[in-house]
């Protein structure tokens, strides 16, 4: 069978929408050795394929690292095949907190240097040395004394529009650039107890290392993530100490959290914590719109973007001919951008 897709994205999208079944949404990753990631990549995608599994898998020698939607019908299923595989038999699965079954439309498997880019190039770090797990009802506790430092290990844009209480901000917008800038803000705190944070588990987990590794003695890192505190301290009765929306990569863009909106249309200035990318093609900016400016603008972060989305459509390839594609997706810290 081929081993990727050849349907266009819209066919895709619509084919998704025809669909009578309900999909869930789950995220999940393992730290582990795998020796060939290409041919463990080609046997995981033909078993998700069979079961009708959306979503994005990065593999690499360092282990898997995955965001995907899958057929109720065939979560069992699902399971079972997921934990067939030695080094995933058991794991967790991050349950999404707010799930409209519309968050992948694809399957795509990818081989990478690494499940999440650190730029850790030190021989003897050793992600075997890592933080302490610290469930729902530990890091309400560990947080309710004030000289616990909870440090988010998300980007910009994710804790812009949500974070836990007192978090800092490591204020960048890539994980590699945040691990040594967290060690030279926390420089003078060592023996403080740390948290860690993200969205799922897997830069915090990676991030405990880091700091253990940089002579730091008392690192927490929250198991899994924000999604699995969420579940878990509702089905606990516990307080919910994060405010606002978690940042999700895939097509919601986020799940809520809680009913705080922390965060400001980027256009102008209201209170809204909706993401969106710019509909010109030659742009794509993600940034926060609500829906005042979404009318005004078309769904555009600007006049310029709004004029060029509305030209025909043989105009607009011609514009985009030469664009860098570099600065798609560009993650703008700016707050206003009309």
């Amino acid at each position: 069978m081929v081993l990727h897709n050849r349907v266009s994205a819209a066919e895709l999208r619509k084919r998704l929408e025809l669909e009578t079944f309900k999909r869930v949404t789950i995220s999940f990753y393992q730290y582990a050795k795998i020796e060939d990631p290409q041919a463990f990549r080609d046997q995981l995608y033909e078993s998700l394929f069979k079961l009708d599994v959306f979503g994005r898998i990065y593999v690499a020698h360092e282990g898997i690292n995955a965001q995907i939607s899958v057929p109720e019908h065939h979560f069992e299923a699902f399971r079972s095949t997921l934990y067939a595989i030695s080094f995933l038999n058991g794991i967790r699965l991050n349950v999404a907190v707010d799930d409209d079954g519309k968050s992948f439309f694809v399957l795509k498997i990818k081989v990478r240097e690494k499940i999440v880019a650190d730029g850790i190039d030190d021989p003897t770090f050793d992600m075997a040395n890592r933080g302490k797990y610290v469930d729902a009802k530990g890091f309400n506790e560990l947080t309710n004394d004030p000289e616990t430092v909870i440090v988010d290990m998300r980007n910009h844009y994710e804790y812009e529009v949500g974070h836990f209480e007192g978090a800092i901000e490591v204020p960048s917008d890539t994980f590699r650039d945040q691990l040594p800038m967290a060690v030279d803000m926390l420089k003078d705190q060592k023996d403080k107890n740390i948290i860690m944070y993200c969205t799922g588990g897997i830069r915090c987990e990676k991030a405990s290392a880091y700091m253990l590794h940089h002579g730091f003695k008392n690192v927490f890192h929250l198991e899994g993530g924000i999604i699995e505190y969420t579940n878990k301290a509702r089905e606990q009765n516990l307080p919910i100490k994060f405010k606002g929306k978690n940042f999700v990569f895939d097509e919601r863009l986020g799940e809520r959290i809680s009913e705080d909106i922390i965060s400001q249309c980027h256009q102008c200035g209201e209170p809204c914590d909706t993401h969106t990318n710019c509909l010109n093609d030659g742009c794509h900016l993600l940034f926060i719109q609500c829906e005042s400016c979404a009318q005004k603008y078309n769904g555009c972060c600007s006049e310029a973007c709004k004029e060029v989305h509305a030209l025909p459509e043989e105009e607009k390839a011609a514009l985009r001919k030469g664009v860098d594609k570099g600065l798609m997706f560009n993650k703008s810290r700016r707050k206003r951008i009309k």
